[in-house]
Parts: C-alpha cells; structure tokens; sequence
C-alpha cells in the first residue's frame, strides 16, 4: 500500500452532499484518491507521473462532455 504523508483534502468547490472524492499526497509524490462517503474504503494511488498527466487533462477539457 502506497504511504500517505499528508490528510486527505476535499475541493472547497464540493458541495455539503457527500458525492465527493477527497485526494491526499503520497510518499513518492504521486497522489492517493477516495471516495469521501467511505473513507476507510479503497484509494486509488497515482505515480507523480500519472498525476501530472491527470491534472494536464483536467486543464485541457479531456474529462468534459
């Protein structure tokens, strides 16, 4: 399992419902994400480089409709 060495964080964009995913940094650099309804539920662990990629995307309306 992937060390988490920061507290997982929600977007300040998130509204009070709940259906949010809350992402926390990791010990290589890369990022760990879940879900927030279950917090003692599985994590995705991303690399640095998967992240990066990952935040490259969201700017450039990949992940859009």
């Amino acid at each position: 399992m992937t060390e988490i060495v920061s507290p997982y964080r929600k977007s300040s964009y998130s509204a009070q419902e709940g259906n949010c995913v809350e992402v926390a940094a990791t010990a290589n650099g890369g990022r760990a994400v879940r879900d927030s309804k279950d917090q003692s539920g599985p994590a995705l662990s991303f690399s640095p480089t998967e992240w990066t990629a990952f935040l490259a995307g969201m700017r450039n309306g990949e992940f859009t409709d």
